[in-house]
């Protein structure tokens, strides 16, 4: 593989640690800076804002834009968003910091993948894509831990310094390594964008993505204060569970995409749902145990991550029928829904912590997650009778 998709790799590792560390770290934050866990949680909320707004938002504004120039421009975004945090004064331009390091966010992506794409012949695309976004993967299992441990040690500032010196590696090896040279792509008309924004079988998929997405973020928005204020672990030992949760998305993430293809979309997304639901239950029902908790956390992220694949699968081949000129808008509005999901969660999360407690969204989330399902053998059925996807 080239070495420029490594620097693109170590890019999309800065980006997938400053998303998901601020979920370990929000007891610290809400204990530094006086504000209440809900509070603390839209953080999660206004960055996955951010990402919603800004993927469609930058992508049109940007679309004439050479891509290497635009890639750089999205990673100095970033690392600005993250400099703002680390020296923010006060909650409020926490808050902006978070929103504005958003911003950069889905578009860092789905230029990263084409990209990509242009820099291998087109039988390693797959690969390269899937080297790309392994610096998240690696994100998740590595750096939001130690993220988490180096904030809880150092002080939350801390984490966010170490982002931008992240950030800034990528932006070098980006700067020296990824050829300037890249085609364009060429941008969907305004009637395939249309079709993808007015089409029922994709809309019914990004809101399954939302659903499903944002019952698991209510309650793991708050998994470090549940661990430590009901199950009672040290501040310490939320980092390693934290990072059993990161090693268990990696495999989850990898089993999800080869259910997708044995089972296909459909009994795929009905069986990771269920069994996401039954996690957050379990996890609900032990979290006074610490041993329980900690197993249920090992299995969990597995669950909650494995959908990723079948439901981008999901609706690249719905898209490739009702909007065959504009797969990739669906797909990069599928990336919304995700960030979406994660904002409403946060936010709903937020709001069951204050009204009912930590212990209680456990069991909410698994009610939306339920929800989930109902939508994903609707979808099933609508396939069946459009002759769009096989439901079974």
């Amino acid at each position: 593989m080239p070495l420029a998709l490594w620097a693109l790799t170590i890019s999309a590792f800065a980006v997938g640690t400053t998303e998901f560390v601020i979920v370990g770290l929000i007891p610290t934050i809400a204990a530094d800076l006086g504000v209440s866990l809900p509070s603390a949680g839209l953080l999660v909320s206004l960055y996955a804002l951010g990402v919603t707004i800004g993927a469609p938002v930058l992508t049109a504004l940007a679309g004439s834009m050479p891509r290497k120039r635009l890639l750089l421009a999205l990673l100095a975004l970033f690392i600005a968003g993250n400099a703002f945090a680390a020296f923010a004064p006060g909650y409020d331009s926490l808050v902006a910091a978070r929103f504005i390091t958003g911003l950069a966010h889905g578009v860092f992506f789905a230029i990263a993948s084409t990209i990509a794409t242009d820099l291998v012949d087109r039988e390693k695309e797959s690969s390269a894509i899937a080297l790309v976004f392994m610096g998240l993967t690696v994100a998740l299992v590595t750096g939001v831990p130690l993220g988490t441990w180096i904030g809880q040690t150092f002080g939350w500032q801390s984490t966010f310094l170490g982002v931008v010196a992240l950030g800034l590696i990528g932006l070098v090896a980006s700067a020296l390594l990824v050829p300037s040279n890249l085609r364009r792509a060429e941008a969907p008309s305004l009637s395939a964008q249309v079709q993808v924004l007015t089409s029922p079988r994709l809309l019914l998929v990004y809101l399954i993505t939302a659903v499903g997405y944002g019952g698991n973020f209510i309650a793991f928005t708050f998994l470090a204060p549940m661990l430590t204020d009901v199950t009672g672990l040290s501040a310490g030992s939320v980092s390693l569970v934290i990072l059993l949760y990161g090693a268990s998305v990696a495999a989850g993430n990898i089993l999800g995409g080869k259910l997708a293809d044995r089972l296909g979309p459909v009994p795929s997304l009905t069986l990771i749902f269920a069994g996401l639901a039954l996690m957050l239950v379990a996890l609900g029902f032990g979290l006074t145990n610490a041993v329980f908790t900690v197993a249920v956390v090992g299995l969990w992220g597995g669950f909650a991550f494995a959908n990723v694949p079948p439901l981008q699968s999901y609706v690249v081949q719905i898209a490739r029928e009702v909007a065959p000129g504009a797969v990739d808008v669906a797909s990069g509005l599928n990336i919304g829904a995700f960030n979406l999901g994660i904002a409403f969660g946060a936010w709903a999360g937020g709001l069951i912590v204050v009204e009912f407690g930590l212990s209680v969204t456990p069991f909410i989330g698994a009610g939306v997650v339920a929800t989930g399902i109902v939508l994903v053998r609707l979808s099933g059925q609508l396939d069946t009778v459009a002759n769009v996807v096989p439901a079974e």
